[in-house]
């Protein structure tokens, strides 16, 4: 199977190179960046070996047909996405958000369908309206995105489903990995210096940690079981300040967390979901193992990051 993978960049894209180099496949990831020798990731010194580079502008219609149509995959894991949700508000960044999240989104899939490959999205729960208790279910369809990034996120659920039948749209929430900035790094650096910090405790979920989850999204490509689908960690349902907290006691560190209310910390200028659960039984029903205990994640990936 040759397998091509967009983002490879972020967190998630580059697991799911490394998780499909380790399985034998053919890939290819890609990423708007240049590169002059053989992409190795954003936080690494060696190549990924085994692993083809493509410089690839998704908003460039023209190009995503002439990479894909060259590549001629037999599936796709689509990572790449604009993910700062903050700066999504911004008047003067929303256009750029768009083309990337949803026309970006529709040439991959238009692509994926000339040359009949599946195709697997990553989404969120942004795309919910968060609010309430119970969690959401694959395919509930009462979508209301509290902010910019969950409507362009939306759209490009939709660009993938009115495109192509043999599609996978994954949401997940919460993501940390080791390439790039995440959550838990977070914690751990400004932990360092202050003997207390703020973390919020009232909107709810589960984390999901790349590597777990880049193993999960190949197992999908390699069968045809399509649809909408979640994907966290396990566990159950925490806030926020439950991850920091686990995170200080796995680095050792003496640091109290004071939780505080959304209101109460502030400082966020896009709308964030209070319910961020997710109810992950369809993978189960699927055939798919879950992923492992959140609290296990983190403490894998801190070692793993060496905080």
């Amino acid at each position: 199977m040759r397998v091509f993978v967009t983002g490879v960049a972020g967190k998630l894209g580059h697991d799911c190179v490394n998780e499909l180099v380790k399985r034998g496949y053919e890939t290819v990831g890609s990423d708007v960046i240049h590169v002059a020798a053989p992409y190795s990731g954003a936080n690494e010194s060696t190549p990924i070996a085994g692993m083809d580079y493509a410089q690839l502008d998704i908003t460039n219609k023209e190009a995503v047909t002439t990479t894909i149509e060259g590549v001629k995959p037999d599936a796709m894991i689509h990572c790449a996405a604009w993910t700062a949700v903050d700066a999504a508000e911004d008047d003067e960044n929303k256009a750029k958000v768009h083309a990337i999240n949803v026309d970006g989104t529709r040439y991959i899939a238009e692509a994926a369908k000339a040359v009949g490959a599946k195709l697997l999205y990553l989404s969120t729960d942004y795309v919910f309206d968060g609010k309430g208790e119970h969690p959401w279910q694959p395919d509930d369809k009462n979508y209301a995105p509290l902010n910019y990034y969950g409507q362009t996120k939306l759209e490009g659920e939709l660009a993938v489903s009115g495109t192509l039948d043999k599609f996978f749209i994954v949401r997940i929430a919460w993501v940390f990995g080791l390439n790039g900035k995440n959550f838990i790094k977070t914690m751990v650096n400004v932990g360092k210096p202050h003997d207390t910090v703020r973390v919020v405790n009232d909107q709810i979920g589960i984390p999901t940690y790349t590597y777990d989850l880049a193993r999960l999204l190949v197992d999908m490509i390699e069968t045809e079981k399509y649809g909408y689908y979640h994907a966290t960690n396990e566990g159950g349902y925490i806030s926020w300040a439950d991850p920091a907290e686990e995170a200080y006691r796995v680095a050792g560190m003496s640091v109290k967390v004071n939780r505080v209310t959304t209101a109460e910390y502030g400082l966020s200028k896009a709308a964030r979901p209070e319910n961020s659960r997710l109810d992950k039984s369809k993978l189960v029903e699927a055939g798919f193992k879950s992923l492992p205990d959140w609290k296990d994640a983190v403490r894998r990936y801190i070692a793993e990051a060496q905080l």
